[in-house]
């Protein structure tokens, strides 16, 4: 199967996880939960940053891990995908989970919230999360749910 189009921007303006963010490295994980073609950008910020976007579009005054803003689902998929890098850091120490694992968890799951997957209800939420697990599983990374029952096949 091959994968959709990507029209990707990478931006990451303190350049702190360059390395680690290779735009090679960011493309496979972003195509690899896509569903359609997708012109994305993604925005790696700082606390400051993250914290002022979380609060102007959330209404929640705190740095976030990933925040999604989806501007069109079909036929193309066009969204913002931005990662604190601080946040994103913290979690992945205290998850005990390597630094590139855990940005590929958050862009898998900020691209299938640009493709209109939520987990505000129970039942959206374990749609969304079997698809994560699907598409971590494919890329060899780690369950982000595992106390969540596996689903039936």
């Amino acid at each position: 199967m091959t994968a959709p189009a990507l029209a990707l921007s990478l931006q990451q303006p303190d350049g702190r996880h360059r390395a680690l963010l290779a735009r090679h490295r960011v493309a496979r994980w972003v195509r690899a939960a896509l569903a359609a073609p997708a012109q994305i950008s993604v925005r790696i910020v700082d606390e400051a940053e993250g914290r002022r976007l979380n609060r102007e579009y959330r209404g929640k005054d705190y740095a976030t891990d990933v925040l999604t803003f989806a501007y069109a689902a079909e036929p193309v998929v066009v969204a913002d995908v931005v990662l604190c890098a601080p946040v994103v850091e913290r979690d992945a120490r205290a998850l005990g989970l390597p630094l590139a694992h855990h940005y590929a968890h958050l862009l898998v799951h900020g691209t299938l919230h640009a493709q209109g997957f939520d987990h505000e209800r129970a039942a959206d939420a374990r749609r969304m999360h079997r698809r994560e697990r699907e598409v971590l599983r494919a890329l060899g990374l780690h369950d982000p749910y595992p106390d969540e029952p596996l689903p039936r096949r």
